[in-house]
């Protein structure tokens, strides 16, 4: 299942953007993003005990992720960005929660580079 990543760009701290991804196999998209340098972390991904979506510390609170189901697309909004957001974003199919990171089996989307910066 190939997922299509859509979205990204420069935005200043404080401001808001939204990623979108769609693929076949939508329901358990999340998202990771990395650094260069940088090991590849989570982001959000599909809480498997509790059917809902789990987001890691530095973006808890922050980032939504909502779905389409028409359309087959999830969407990440973020809000609040900080210039820590910075990094490559990718979503994934077939995420699920492992502990407080986020794990996948599927497969990734090409990458979107968001850069927050004043």
């Amino acid at each position: 299942v190939q997922a299509v990543e859509s979205g990204g760009g420069s935005v200043q701290p404080g401001d808001s953007l939204t990623l979108s991804c769609s693929a076949s196999d939508y329901y358990a998209i999340g998202w990771f993003r990395q650094v260069p340098g940088k090991q590849r972390e989570g982001v959000t991904c599909l809480d498997l005990t509790t059917g809902l979506t789990y987001y890691t510390d530095p973006v808890a609170g922050r980032f939504t992720l909502s779905r389409d189901h028409a359309k087959k697309t999830v969407y990440l909004q973020m809000t609040s960005l900080k210039p820590e957001d910075t990094a490559i974003y990718y979503c994934a199919t077939d995420t699920w929660r492992d502990g407080n990171k986020c794990r996948l089996s599927g497969s990734w989307g090409q990458g979107t580079q968001v850069t927050v910066s004043s």
